[in-house]
């Protein structure tokens, strides 16, 4: 079996720690502890890393292709691979939950997030796993594009890396269980 762990986000310094890009910063704290080196690969239009975990291959991915197309990134990953999408998990981010919690998802909509519409319709299927963490939504005044492209206040930031340590933990669980159900349960909330 191999696993494909993608988290949502869009590529350059000016989107580092900009709530649309909580799905790179969850990668980030999945890998710190692991031996995984990200390359940028054209081929892909992604950042891939790669490791081996209880035997099995798991590539960690974040697509380059701007949040509106990571559909390019993950369908031509998991035909390359010959992933099966119930072994793919994306991570994103999602402005209808409050800041830092985490839902777990087993298949559904993309309820208007454009990063799952993207890769709903580039592998033809919305079967797959995945975990949202909130972001809030904006304030009174604030757009949407604003709001997502902006960065965290220190507060937030703070409920923020501690909901990434319990999302990374998650992830982990999952991939040494292999169980998203049974991580679902342990760790929705």
């Amino acid at each position: 079996m191999t696993k494909l762990i993608v988290g949502l986000g869009n590529p350059g310094v000016k989107y580092d720690k900009t709530k649309h890009n909580i799905g790179f910063m969850t990668i980030d704290e999945i890998t710190k502890n692991l031996d995984v080196t990200f390359t940028e690969d054209k081929n892909f239009k992604a950042l891939v890393g790669s490791t081996f975990l209880n035997g099995e291959k798991v590539y960690f991915v974040k697509p380059l292709t701007f949040m509106n197309e990571s559909g390019q990134s993950v369908q031509a990953l998991l035909t390359y691979f010959n992933i099966a999408t119930e072994d793919l998990l994306v991570i994103y981010d999602d402005l209808d939950m409050a800041v830092g919690k985490i839902r777990f998802r087993q298949k559904g909509s993309a309820g208007g997030h454009n990063g799952i519409k993207s890769i709903i319709k580039h592998i033809g299927n919305q079967e797959f796993d995945r975990i949202k963490v909130g972001i809030g939504r904006p304030k009174p005044g604030t757009t949407v594009v604003h709001h997502v492209l902006s960065t965290f206040g220190q507060d937030d930031y703070t409920t923020i890396l501690a909901s990434l340590e319990r999302v990374a933990a998650a992830v982990h669980f999952y991939l040494d269980t292999g169980d998203f159900e049974q991580t679902m349960r342990k760790y929705n909330g």
